[in-house]
């Protein structure tokens, strides 16, 4: 995807050569028209799967998948990292350790969200080492769904989370493909020299 491409070239920063910061346009500051296509994008892949909700994890996964869910027409539906008093009903719940913020949340959706009935496309802002798309399927697996796949705005392909997920068997869709953060310079797939 062109234009998502050149923002990550343009507006990424690399911080000490393996984390990539898109604040500018993705998940701090979110361009709005880029997400419409980032939407549209999964729409294009993913539109044969008769798709019946999208999932993501809060919170820099919400933007691209409340657009991939709008032009769905379908429900987006986030796993929060936090139970909210108004939370009373039964949850599915697992574990999901964040590689950027060397963190592990433990993460709950409703069960009356997501049930054996859904076809759901899971939509996350970043691959690295796969873990919260993992945790998001492992969630599916849980309410008895389907996952149709995957959907990754930046994959660092460097690192281990695409063969993960196509391991599990998951058709996997990363619009932005990163080969190498090295020398603090963003390097796309099919750019290498």
């Amino acid at each position: 995807m062109e234009l998502l491409q050149q923002k990550v070239k343009e507006d990424g920063v690399v911080i000490d050569g393996s984390i990539l910061k898109v604040d500018a346009f993705l998940n701090h500051q979110i361009d709005a028209r880029l997400m419409k296509e980032v939407g549209l994008e999964f729409y294009n892949h993913f539109k044969e799967k008769e798709i019946t909700k999208v999932l993501t994890i809060e919170a820099s996964g919400i933007a691209p998948a409340i657009m991939a869910a709008l032009a769905f027409d379908v429900p987006c539906l986030f796993a929060k990292k936090a139970v909210p008093s108004t939370l009373t009903e039964a949850v599915h719940t697992t574990d999901i350790h964040s590689y950027t913020k060397n963190k592990t949340s433990h993460v709950v959706i409703s069960q009356k969200f997501l049930t054996k009935s859904d076809n759901v496309l899971i939509i996350d802002d970043f691959l690295a080492n796969g873990e919260a798309a993992l945790g998001l399927y492992d969630l599916v697996t849980q309410a008895g769904a389907n996952c149709a796949g995957v959907g990754i705005v930046i994959e660092k392909s460097f690192q281990q989370g695409a063969g993960r997920l196509r391991e599990a068997g998951l058709d996997v869709l990363s619009l932005c493909q990163i080969a190498s953060l090295q020398d603090n310079k963003v390097t796309l797939v099919g750019e290498e020299s």
